[in-house]
């Protein structure tokens, strides 16, 4: 079934007509409708094509973002939040029209706690502003997914990235959230201690919604202790399989690896070309670890020795950290990087994750899938939590190399499942894995979410048209 199907909103063409004369007179020029800001507002940064939304709405408080739902919830019309439009699985998309509700105005740091390791922020905030506001205090914050996204939106999509092994992802560092219902109510889901078992998990229900469940106008977030010493490095392999029994066998050993990144051949030549490195054009593993002078000296040792057992190295490290920053720089511009192997393509960017335990195995039927299948298509991957991504460069002008890129997508879906694992580690759903969410948790777990959904969105105007096939249909 096409994606079109899967996601088809109807459009509510009166009610659109009408909220948007509503939000103009209460917004004035804060509601845009231009075609250019309204297609951004569309953007995803994969091939799932554009959908934009009628209206944008630039939101500056918890109140303004209350009024623009109320509005949208009176007409029957879509609200989409939106932070900084990086999500790659087309989760902002408007297939129904409607409003774009952009956060990127609200963008405080409302309170720092440093004794208690803890901050509140609003849901515009990206991590890198946050970072910077608290350079000073001697803390930061951990969660890394690459692009500098808001973090309400890292919230909303169950975000993680590179230090996710060490420090965990988005559901382990939100505290607890405000957010906005679709009846407009404002609901704050918990207090700053670090745990409670004051009932329902609400924290946890909307992280990972991908806004369909509400609105996150504020965050309450972990913080950690910038670390005495940082050191890191890469390290060669002869396999990605060898390198991927590196990796399980560092993890069981209990070294407290803060990153730990798989990059195979191809999309080592990328980097390589891309950024100006000096290093093997073949499998390697990006690491880094924290803590004291001496301890991250040893880990680093004790790396290179596993490694050494499993035909890799050297392992080349390195404290230093404008050498350090240009490695990472390296690894976060993978999928720009990935772009130049095939000038003028556009890439569909996936990932899966699997069991630590499956990891080689799973990487290397993707790579026997790919040669099979002729593509282009590296591997790159967060593999200390068996998480790893693939982008397939293809031609947008030729239906054949997009069917074959969605064919090997679903493939590779189905064998992560297989194997026990997720069709998506923490891109989320949105639209185009929105065919997989019911051979993940089955028809009974897909109509729990649509029970939830019902009763707390009966007109379904919170981001329509995603997670699971048939989530567009308007409530009468």
């Amino acid at each position: 079934m096409a994606l079109s199907d899967l996601n088809k909103v109807e459009r509510n063409e009166a009610g659109i007509a009408a909220v948007l004369g509503v939000l103009k007179q209460r917004f004035g020029e804060r509601l845009q409708t231009g075609q250019a800001i309204c297609e951004q507002h569309g953007h995803t940064t994969t091939y799932i094509p554009n959908q934009a939304p009628d209206g944008v709405v630039f939101a500056e408080s918890t109140e303004e973002v209350q009024e623009v739902v109320r509005a949208c919830a009176e007409h029957r019309v879509p609200v989409i939040a939106f932070g900084t439009g990086t999500s790659l699985e087309g989760a902002v998309n408007a297939p129904g029209g409607g409003i774009s509700l952009d956060t990127s105005r609200m963008n405080r740091v409302i309170e720092v706690n440093p004794q208690d390791l803890d901050c509140t922020v609003e849901p515009g905030v990206t991590r890198h502003e946050l970072n910077d506001y608290l350079r000073d205090t001697g803390l930061f914050f951990p969660i890394d997914p690459g692009a500098n996204a808001s973090l309400g939106g890292m919230a909303a999509t169950r975000a993680s990235g590179t230090n996710a092994v060490r420090y965990g992802t988005m559901r382990e560092n939100v505290l607890s959230l405000t957010a906005v219902m679709a009846d407009g109510s404002v609901v704050t889901t918990g207090k700053r201690a670090k745990k409670s078992s004051a009932g329902y998990d609400l924290t946890r229900l909307i992280v990972g919604s991908e806004g369909t469940l509400g609105i996150i106008t504020s965050l309450t977030l972990k913080l950690a202790g910038i670390p005495q010493a940082i050191s890191g490095g890469v390290c060669p392999f002869p396999s990605v399989e060898q390198a991927c029994e590196a990796v399980i066998a560092t993890i069981q050993m209990g070294i407290p690896v803060a990153r730990i990144e798989l990059a195979n051949a191809l999309q080592m030549r990328a980097l390589i070309n891309y950024s100006k490195l000096d290093y093997p054009e073949g499998p390697c593993l990006f690491l880094e670890f924290h803590g004291s002078d001496a301890s991250v000296a040893e880990q680093a040792e004790s790396f290179g020795e596993i490694a050494s057992e499993f035909g890799g190295g050297p392992f080349i490290w390195t404290s230093v950290a404008e050498e350090r920053n240009k490695l990472w720089k390296a690894r976060h511009d993978a999928y720009w990087a990935s772009l130049t192997l095939r000038p003028g393509s556009r890439g569909l960017s996936t990932d899966v994750c699997v069991p630590i335990s499956r990891l080689a195995e799973c990487i290397a039927e993707t790579e026997a899938d790919i040669a099979e299948m002729g593509l282009i298509a590296p591997i790159v991957g967060h593999v200390g939590d068996g998480n790893f991504h693939t982008m397939v460069l293809m031609d947008m002008d030729n239906p054949k190399e997009i069917e074959l890129a969605e064919e090997f997508c679903a493939r590779l879906n189905a064998r992560a499942q297989r194997m026990d694992g997720t069709c998506t580690g923490e891109h989320g759903i949105g639209q185009g894995k929105i065919g997989f969410i019911e051979g993940e948790i089955g028809r009974e777990g897909v109509d729990v979410m649509r029970t939830i959904k019902a009763a707390l969105d009966p007109y379904n105007i919170l981001n329509p048209g995603k997670i699971w096939p048939g989530a567009g249909n308007r409530a009468s």
